[in-house]
């Protein structure tokens, strides 16, 4: 059986003591007929190219029928046995019953059992076929497992290549991707694909290369690594990519690369910023990379070294050069021209999409002549008959040439007059006349002394010349047009320091103090100096001493008055628990109060006497409210006519006497409550309280349970409090905090952290610092970005309880957390007044909101009328209406100086027909704007 073996082709190990024969092949028959009877055959078919023959099949049909006994054979049930069922089932002359040992799933199945379509093949070789001998394809040359396809032009990989193969050449060809055959050579240790067109890589370009040692793709075309590209390669030891056009290698692109250690990837154009610092780190971690390789930018990177720069030299400054990102997305530098569409290309880079009437790589290639326009200015366009790339032009008037390209000097043959200058134009001509001419052929002589004419200013005599005119100025002035003030000072007679100040034909001195005269040339009076007034004059509470008049006079800080400013007789309220509190003697049951208010405003308390019976002044939606309650009969009250809530001072009288309460605003006509109970209880030893009330008691409790009233404290100023005709001192009586001498809002920082700002005669309104709030800028502000949750974005505080993300390039959504494309083309135009669009070709524009126009919204629209024509709608009762037919009509839109608005000027009626959703219609009366110009605003 060996001997058969050998003659047909490659044998395997064969037991001697049971031999079996492993293939079949067409001449065996003749050998088999000299095989002893007991030969058990073990069949292992290789796969053949010619299925219709199958060499069992062949070979048991010439066996004699003693000789077919196939028990005891380990048989494996693929496709290529599946012949082998059907035979047994019409033959009937095997002894015994064959069963498969493979697959699993099939073991000890009878053979004729089998159902044909479970007779299946795997992909791939039966490595324990005895196959002949590998070939080896005609353009390689093939020694062991090693096959040299080296330099022959090679574009696809050639068949016949045998699949136990270990070391493959196939450099100097032109291959233009990585051929996906490759994936099926899972024996493969090394692969030389330098030198060839090689220019993008796929991150399928290397599976199933579990067992490669060396991968060398130097000297091709490769511009981008993908992420992945060489996911997989864990044995590899060896990569070579010396020699590309590579600028960018993703972070973790080698991740997987565990058993690497020799990268060859210089001299490539590295773009050496913060996102190829995990590369410089990477290398250094073991050496991997021999100090080739050097960075080709940004700036000062350029010429440095992978190996030995620094990392914290990596770093990003600015927007990364769109010819660098283009290498990965070629698009992004917009090769396509005149509009064409561009797609990502694994063999070109990118694949232009042509517009119609353009051809090319780059769609730059007009498909006739005419396409591009050539003819300039205007002229017409037409193709010469059989000529391919033939043309002529018909030009506009004013030009000539090929092209139309010359404009006609039409200032060969004019008729300017008196030597003015002529100026070509198009198909015309212009005359610049001299100073003393005018008109359109310069032929009329100017009277520059005519009264619409004259140059000469401030009432000088205008005097015509041969050349034109002179001006004799009047006093004073000087210039060609009299039109410049002659400076009086420049020789002036000013003495001792005193300013000139000029004026129309002369001049005035300005004298220091004490000096007079003229020129200021009079010294002051000798003062002799003696003793002041105010050295024994005591002025109180902070106020300063002047003399006036030779007498010493106390200038008091505000809110006091007096000789001696000893009395604080007005307070500004500016917390919300501020008051004064008034001793009980000073008020009895007759009183007569006065007080001066100012303030902006409606509600707060003014005075108040009693507990739970009380009187009350109070502000009630700016007017005054003086009420009684007794507590055991229904509570009175009267109003003031006028409103006090304008921020100016208003004085309010309160009269109680017998059984009367009267109330007198700006001494108008007092508002009586009279009859009051008899049986009152009302407590005259309370205090009264100024401003406010304290916020903790069963007084302000009963005020704020009162219908009506609201208890809360007053704010603004009051001044002269008279009780009883007694001017009252309030440094003598007991002051809560909130309460500043004096009714000029800003004179002490009441703002903690913040710029006081007057907002009337006694009001003030605080503008706080950053990080701070409240009335009084003493709340710090909530910080809504303490644990923002923006992820690739800055946030922004909206308000102290919420917050936006603006994303960082390259990212959108809410919280910065998508990703988006790397290039929006609308980053490349500013929309100042509008938004950005893209074209059905990709290309940004602006949409200019209504009022602005230009290419970036920048220009704002002089008042114009804009024609809309479009349907006029109406709503009649629950249907909807519009016109039967379009409505020409105005809009006036854009701009206008000195504050006016663009708005209709003239319009005018005209009747059209509606129909309406719910059948009906009707004629009615629609305002059609004619003309727009700039008026005065409306409301």
């Amino acid at each position: 059986i060996k001997n058969i073996c050998r003659s047909i082709g490659k044998t395997q190990e064969m037991s001697t003591n049971k031999p079996t024969l492993q293939v079949f092949q067409a001449p065996v028959c003749q050998y088999l007929k000299m095989a002893t009877k007991s030969t058990n055959l073990t069949e292992k078919v290789v796969r053949r190219r010619k299925k219709s023959w199958n060499p069992l099949n062949s070979t048991l049909h010439c066996l004699p029928v003693a000789l077919r006994n196939l028990l005891a054979n380990p048989f494996n049930c693929n496709c290529y046995l599946a012949w082998l069922g059907e035979w047994l089932r019409k033959k009937r002359i095997v002894t015994g019953n064959p069963r498969c040992q493979k697959p699993y799933f099939l073991k000890e199945i009878p053979i004729q059992d089998v159902a044909i379509q479970d007779f299946t093949c795997d992909d791939g070789n039966d490595d324990n076929s005895c196959s002949p001998l590998s070939r080896c394809p005609t353009e390689c040359t093939c020694l062991d497992t090693v096959v040299r396809c080296s330099n022959k032009a090679l574009k696809v990989l050639p068949k016949g290549i045998p699949r136990d193969v270990t070391e493959l050449y196939l450099d100097g060809n032109q291959f233009t991707l990585v051929p996906k055959e490759l994936s099926n050579y899972k024996h493969l240790t090394l692969i030389d694909l330098s030198n060839n067109r090689i220019s993008t890589l796929s991150n399928q370009s290397f599976s199933n290369m579990t067992q490669l040692l060396t991968l060398i793709l130097s000297y091709n075309r490769l511009r981008c690594l993908p992420p992945r590209t060489f996911d997989g390669l864990k044995s590899l030891r060896l990569l070579s990519l010396h020699g590309n056009d590579i600028s960018v290698v993703p972070e973790g692109a080698f991740n997987d690369l565990s058993a690497l250690s020799h990268l060859a990837i210089g001299p490539n154009p590295l773009y050496c910023d913060c996102n190829m610092q995990w590369l410089s780190d990477w290398v250094k971690s073991e050496y991997k990379e021999p100090g080739i390789a050097r960075c080709a930018g940004p700036g000062e990177m350029a010429d440095k070294l992978l190996l030995t720069t620094p990392s914290k030299k990596f770093t990003c400054q600015g927007p990364v050069d769109v010819s660098i990102l283009a290498k990965c997305n070629p698009c992004l530098s917009n090769p396509c021209k005149n509009d064409g569409t561009c797609n990502n290309d694994p063999v070109d880079f990118y694949r232009c999409t042509c517009p119609y009437g353009f051809k090319g790589q780059d769609c730059d290639v007009p498909i006739h002549a005419c396409i591009s326009n050539p003819c300039k200015h205007g002229g017409t366009c037409h193709l010469k008959e059989g000529e391919k790339d033939g043309f002529w032009c018909i030009c506009a008037d004013g030009f000539e040439g090929e092209n139309c390209e010359i404009n006609v000097d039409d200032c060969e043959d004019n008729d300017c007059e008196n030597n003015s200058t002529c100026v070509d134009g198009i198909n015309n001509y212009t005359c610049l006349c001299p100073p003393e001419y005018t008109g359109e052929l310069c032929e009329e002589k100017l009277d520059f002394c005519a009264q619409d004419l004259n140059p000469c200013q401030h009432d000088s005599k205008c005097i015509l010349t041969p050349k034109g005119f002179k001006c004799d100025c009047t006093p004073g002035y000087i210039g060609e047009h009299c039109d410049i003030d002659f400076d009086d000072c420049q020789d002036n007679k000013c003495k001792n320091g005193a300013h000139c100040t000029d004026a129309v034909n002369g001049y005035t001195c300005i004298c220091p103090e004490g000096y007079s005269g003229l020129f200021c040339e009079f010294s002051p009076p000798m003062v002799l100096p003696r003793t002041s007034p105010c050295d024994n004059f005591d002025c109180q509470n902070g106020a300063q001493c002047i003399i006036r008049l030779n007498e010493p006079i106390c200038q008091c800080l505000p809110g006091y008055q007096g000789e001696k400013c000893e009395k604080l007789v007005s307070v500004n309220f500016v917390n919300k628990e501020s008051y004064l509190q008034i001793p009980s003697a000073k008020v009895r049951p007759q009183t007569n109060i006065t007080l001066q208010i100012a303030t902006d405003e409606d509600s707060g308390i003014l005075l108040y006497k009693g507990d739970k019976d009380h009187i009350a002044v109070e502000l009630y939606r700016g007017r005054v409210r003086a009420s009684y309650d007794t507590g055991s009969h229904p509570a009175s009250a009267i109003y003031s006519v006028e409103t006090i809530n304008d921020g100016n001072f208003h004085i309010v009288e309160l009269l109680a006497l017998d059984q009367s309460l009267s109330l007198s605003v700006d001494g108008g006509s007092p508002k009586i409550i009279t009859n009051l109970s008899k049986q009152s209880t009302l407590n005259f030893d309370s205090p009264l309280y100024v401003g406010g009330m304290p916020g903790k008691n069963n007084v302000a409790a009963a005020l704020r349970q009162a219908p009506g009233h609201n208890g809360t404290s007053f704010h603004g100023c009051i001044r002269n409090l008279y009780i009883n005709s007694e001017l009252q001192d309030f440094r003598k009586v007991p002051m809560q905090t909130g309460i500043l001498p004096g009714c000029e809002p800003c004179h002490k920082k009441v703002c903690a952290h913040g710029t006081c700002q007057p907002s009337s005669q006694s009001g003030f309104t605080c503008e706080c610092e950053e990080g701070w709030t409240g009335p009084l800028c003493d709340q710090r502000t909530n910080d809504p970005c303490l644990g923002n949750k923006c992820v690739h974005g800055t946030c922004l505080p909206i308000n102290a309880f919420s917050y936006s993300c603006k994303c960082l390039e390259g990212h959108g959504g809410v919280l910065c957390d998508e990703e988006e494309d790397l290039f929006n083309p609308c980053q490349a135009i500013n929309c100042k007044h509008g938004k950005c669009r893209l074209s059905g070709l990709g290309q940004p524009y602006c949409e200019c909101s209504s009022g602005y126009t230009g290419d970036s919204c920048d220009r704002e629209i002089s008042c114009r009328g804009e024609r809309i024509r479009d349907y006029y709608q109406k709503q009649q009762g629950y249907a909807a209406c519009q016109t039967t037919k379009k409505v020409s009509r105005l809009e006036c839109r854009g701009g206008c100086a000195g504050g006016q608005c663009c708005r209709p000027l003239r319009s005018k009626r005209r009747k059209y027909s509606f129909e309406c959703t719910d059948g009906s219609s009707f004629v009615d009366e629609v305002e059609k704007v004619v003309k727009c110009g700039c008026s005065h605003c409306t409301s």
